[in-house]
């Protein structure tokens, strides 16, 4: 899915449009399976079966459980994104309200990132972009490709500057 025109500037290309890496849903996604198997094996008992309290328990349960673990997971990682433009780095976040944060590249003073031993093993990690600011600090996580992403970050800023002398 591309990213927005009517959000970019005038000549502002997007160069990467990013969500979080898919690793922060698979938990989410095979918890679905495991869920309505375990409902369905427990409204098969007798025991439940024949109580509808029960049994209507344990279907509520079953939803609750399945909303906040599976589909509130899923609903934040869609509505993630992590922007990469010839101008700035743009985030956006939220599934009901939208929260957005914008870097333009001639205020970041720093990119590093952090891997730890799972990120290195799925090949994604967090990105921290310094800018000059009062709100200081961008921290995108589960960045995937993420030292490909800080590379980009790095050269991008090195044109710009090359572009407004």
């Amino acid at each position: 899915m591309a990213f927005p025109d009517n959000i970019l500037d005038d000549g502002e290309q997007v160069i990467r449009n990013l969500r979080p890496h898919w690793r922060r849903v698979a938990i989410p996604v095979a918890l679905l399976p495991i869920v309505v198997g375990v409902t369905a094996y427990l409204c098969s008992l007798d025991k439940i079966n024949n109580h509808k309290a029960a049994l209507y328990a344990v279907l509520i349960l079953a939803a609750l459980i399945l909303i906040w673990f599976s589909v509130r997971p899923l609903l934040m990682w869609l509505s993630t994104r992590y922007c990469l433009t010839n101008r700035r780095v743009l985030v956006r976040t939220g599934v009901l309200s939208r929260n957005g944060r914008d870097v333009p590249l001639t205020r970041v003073n720093d990119v590093s990132f952090q891997r730890t031993v799972i990120e290195r093993m799925f090949g994604s990690g967090t990105l921290t972009i310094e800018s000059a600011g009062e709100r200081g600090q961008v921290v995108l996580r589960d960045v995937p490709k993420v030292e490909a992403v800080q590379r980009d970050i790095y050269r991008l800023v090195e044109d710009e500057a090359q572009r407004l002398r």
